[in-house]
């Protein structure tokens, strides 16, 4: 049987100085979606930089179980207040949006 987990690498672009708060809202996060048992067992990670302008990003990545539960996060009233207060945290840019969620596969090198 194929794995049928999916690869979220989430991209935040961070109003200045609220990266802290944003890394605290991440564990939160975490916290959730195992408790609702939609992510695997896979650890999160994050990364910091910065954008081309020097502005803050951030990187998370994490495991769905499958995409049925990406979707049943999007329906979830706990999972739907998380995201809601990291969207202030957060601006778009040079027309992009505050966040993206592009669901990737790995490849093996």
């Amino acid at each position: 049987m194929a794995d049928e987990s999916a690869i979220v690498i989430c991209h935040f672009r961070v109003k200045a100085g609220c990266e802290d708060e944003l890394m605290k809202l991440f564990c939160d996060h975490d916290a959730v979606l195992r408790r609702l048992d939609l992510v695997t067992d896979e650890p999160g990670v994050v990364y910091r930089g910065a954008d081309a302008a020097g502005r803050p990003m951030l990187w998370k990545i994490f495991v769905w179980k499958n995409e049925a539960a990406a979707g049943a996060a999007h329906q979830h009233p706990d999972v739907a207040e998380l995201w809601e207060r990291m969207e202030p945290l957060c601006e778009a840019r040079d027309g992009a949006p505050s966040m993206e969620f592009p669901h990737v596969q790995r490849t093996i090198l």
